[in-house]
């Protein structure tokens, strides 16, 4: 099978796709489409000996959406009609999980819900929280604390939302960095303060 690109006019939608996408999440993919459309020559959208859709039925539609006139397929027209059946519930079914604790870790919350990947707790756009906290970034041992854990990515990804906390990179003695992190310390008797 090699991919090939043809007139989105020529494509065919799925009348019988088991997965849509809708409102929100599928301006996301319309908008992802227009930033980064070199993502539909890697990820093609798979047709079968007549151009109907087996696989992107919804890229399809955001592509039309934003206006493209041409679009890569992938011609998968050696499958019997009961591995294109098989094919177009299989190519729609999610496996594994999200490692929740790596990705707060290496990209933004904000960033990952623009490119569609729903985050727990992010806010909606025209919200707006305002951090009642102050945070500093040390400690001082002379005062006391409360250490805060969290035992579950998904509250982690929360709190760093909801207290807007960003890694911070310590550094080696050349300058170079040498961890990542996140951490924050919460002024107590101003935090009292403000929910008297």
């Amino acid at each position: 099978m090699k991919t090939e690109k043809i007139k989105i006019s020529k494509i065919k939608a799925n009348p019988e796709n088991p997965r849509v996408i809708k409102d929100d999440k599928f301006k996301k993919l319309v908008q992802s489409i227009k930033d980064f459309p070199e993502m539909l020559d890697i990820r093609p959208i798979v047709v079968d000996k007549n151009n109907m859709v087996l696989g992107g039925n919804m890229r399809l539609r955001a592509c039309q959406k934003a206006g493209l006139t041409e679009v890569a397929i992938i011609k998968a027209d050696q499958l019997t009609e009961e591995q294109q059946r098989e094919f177009v519930i299989k190519d729609n079914v999610g496996f594994g999980e999200w490692d929740w604790d790596a990705l707060a870790n290496s990209f933004d919350a904000n960033e990952l819900e623009n490119w569609g990947l729903e985050v727990p707790g992010i806010l909606d756009k025209d919200e707006e929280i305002t951090p009642q906290i102050e945070f500093s970034e040390q400690l001082n041992e002379a005062n006391n604390y409360v250490v805060l854990f969290f035992d579950n990515d998904i509250d982690w990804l929360q709190a760093q939302t909801h207290f807007e906390l960003k890694s911070v990179h310590s550094k080696r003695a050349n300058g170079k960095a040498w961890s990542k992190g996140i951490g924050r310390v919460v002024n107590g008797s101003k935090y009292f303060n403000s929910i008297k």
